[in-house]
């Protein structure tokens, strides 16, 4: 009788920890996990191999999570702007500042356009960052 009474506690307590745990927690890290900087590595759509589209510097973005804050550069034009995240979602449709340099080819018009589709991330082993639309990867860091 005892011991079914300690099962039964045990498996209370498992269930009750996995259903009170934060979004985003596990493999994640949260939100303290984006702090840093990333470069870009892979980014969806365009039909243009990836270093056709960064032939001389890939974008980077760095967050300041403490200050709410993030920045970076298109490889071209530079950009920063009021940080809109939470454990697992993350957006970038509010304007935020850029400079207004000409750019060649089409990376930085592919970046931005992609960036404002993101509306979720997750981390992996700390060194990878995917910027997702829905359940889809559509933009992937490497930590710097």
């Amino acid at each position: 009788m005892k011991r079914n009474l300690l099962l039964t506690v045990v498996i209370l307590a498992l269930l009750t920890a996995c259903t009170t745990m934060k979004p985003g927690a596990i493999g994640n890290g949260g939100l303290s996990a984006l702090s840093g900087t990333w470069e870009l590595n892979y980014i969806s759509g365009p039909r243009i191999a990836f270093n056709g589209l960064y032939p001389a510097k890939k974008p980077v973005i760095k967050f300041e999570v403490s200050e709410k804050r993030f920045s970076g550069n298109t490889s071209c034009n530079s950009f920063s702007g009021a940080l809109a995240a939470d454990d697992t979602t993350i957006n970038f449709t509010k304007p935020f500042m850029m400079t207004k340099m000409a750019c060649p080819g089409e990376g930085e018009a592919t970046f931005l356009e992609v960036l404002k589709k993101v509306s979720h991330y997750d981390i992996v082993g700390d060194t990878t960052l995917n910027f997702r639309m829905g359940d889809i990867a559509i933009m992937r860091f490497s930590k710097k």
